[in-house]
């Protein structure tokens, strides 16, 4: 059978119905699986966190790859057909977590294979290679790359096509979102994905976007001083920023104008036309001006 059959076979089993509120249009393409497993870049002693791990596809090809796999599921008839059909498989390095992943991750309880906790070298011991409801995305992305204590070393994720391009916006196309998550990460679109590789058939394209995730970004002293400039420079997104800064920092227009020449901008710059590194060279000038 191909994986649409197993999938429809799988759900009569278990009766299970997909849910529109919980984002459930399954995975059936064969090869977009490989390409995800292929994306992750998994050795022989990584570590993985899945997330949306519905009826264990990927999970297999992950498991095959990796040393272990944490499959979190939130629904429970998936996680129950999950850890079943792993069973069968014979496939040990998997713990099944029939949890919501945000609620989870802030608990007090340590998910049972990636700790949340210090990594090789303290830091990014696991990656993440995530299927997620497209409407939880953001919160998502801010959740394990910013407020983690220990954030993962790269992430594969499957997103709404509109999203990823977003994500991996450069100077021109910008917003708060592309910044926040270049800032933490650099991410890529792997491939595009049609809705025929969904069943059921979402109303939307997908693509895959891989994420590897930055240490620490040295210039930035302040990531609550950094994203309050980044926030009032997209508060008017029509507006320049020359007006945005002035009215958000409470500073003169004559100094902003001064503050965006001495860093290479423009006084007609758009915020939605400033790269990272634009952001960071204005981070740096107004926080050694004591502007911030």
């Amino acid at each position: 059978m191909n994986i649409l059959q197993q999938t429809k076979q799988l759900c009569q089993q278990y009766n299970i119905k997909p849910a529109r509120s919980r984002g459930q249009n399954f995975l059936i393409g064969q090869d977009v699986y490989e390409k995800i497993t292929a994306a992750a870049e998994l050795k022989s002693d990584d570590i993985v966190l899945e997330v949306g791990a519905g009826l264990g596809f990927l999970t297999e090809m992950l498991a095959r790859k990796a040393e272990k796999v944490t499959a979190v599921e939130i629904d429970s008839k998936l996680a129950e057909a999950l850890q079943n059909r792993l069973e069968e498989l014979t496939i040990k390095n998997v713990t099944v977590v029939n949890e919501n992943i945000l609620k989870y991750q802030n608990s007090n309880r340590p998910l049972p294979n990636p700790p949340l906790s210090k990594g090789r070298e303290g830091w990014g011991g696991y990656k993440i290679v995530a299927n997620l409801p497209y409407n939880i995305t953001s919160r998502f992305l801010r959740e394990f790359l910013a407020e983690a204590e220990n954030k993962p070393s790269a992430m594969v994720l499957m997103l709404q096509r509109e999203v990823a391009e977003r994500i991996c916006a450069r100077p021109g196309q910008m917003s708060l979102l592309a910044v926040s998550t270049q800032f933490y990460s650099e991410p890529k679109i792997i491939a595009y994905v049609s809705a025929d590789a969904f069943w059921p058939k979402p109303k939307v394209a997908s693509a895959i976007v891989s994420l590897k995730v930055n240490k620490v970004i040295k210039s930035i002293k302040s990531e609550e001083k950094f994203f309050r400039l980044v926030k009032i420079g997209f508060s008017a997104k029509r507006k320049q920023l020359q007006g945005n800064l002035t009215k958000g920092l409470k500073i003169k227009k004559e100094d902003v104008n001064k503050i965006l020449a001495d860093c290479g901008l423009k006084e007609t710059a758009r915020a939605q036309e400033l790269s990272l590194a634009d952001w960071q060279k204005l981070f740096v000038v107004l926080d050694g001006r004591n502007m911030l």
